[in-house]
């Protein structure tokens, strides 16, 4: 990882967060690509691929909970860490920020819930 005045550069392969750990702020991707897996000794099922102004690791700011996926580089990517107090501070500058992101996370959800069913086959 190289670290800018415009968030850090992380190489194809190399984890921003890894499942399991304790996070305390979130991530947007600028430039490239990451995915999102689950899984442990090699064995990863992969969850989602990111691309450019997607965020990820909102989990930790919003539940306070352990990242429950890791997330990697596919290429290089140029990702800004986001901590608590500069989102809430963003929020209030720009309260579209908040419609915003919670319109991204109703997509997700939504995303989710067509898979689960396509899974039961519909029941």
């Amino acid at each position: 990882m190289r670290s800018g005045d415009l968030g850090a550069v992380y190489a194809h392969g190399e984890e921003i967060v890894k499942e399991g750990d304790t996070g305390a702020c979130m991530y947007v991707i600028q430039h490239g690509q990451v995915e999102v897996v689950t899984g442990q000794d090699g064995d990863f099922k992969r969850l989602a691929l990111l691309g450019d102004g997607d965020f990820f690791g909102e989990m930790a700011l919003f539940g306070g909970e352990d990242r429950s996926a890791t997330v990697r580089a596919v290429g290089e990517a140029r990702v800004l860490k986001v901590d608590k107090r500069t989102l809430l501070r963003r929020i209030q500058e720009d309260p579209l920020l908040a419609l915003n992101l919670l319109e991204s996370l109703s997509d997700r959800i939504r995303r989710l819930n067509e898979r689960v069913a396509a899974m039961d086959g519909g029941q």
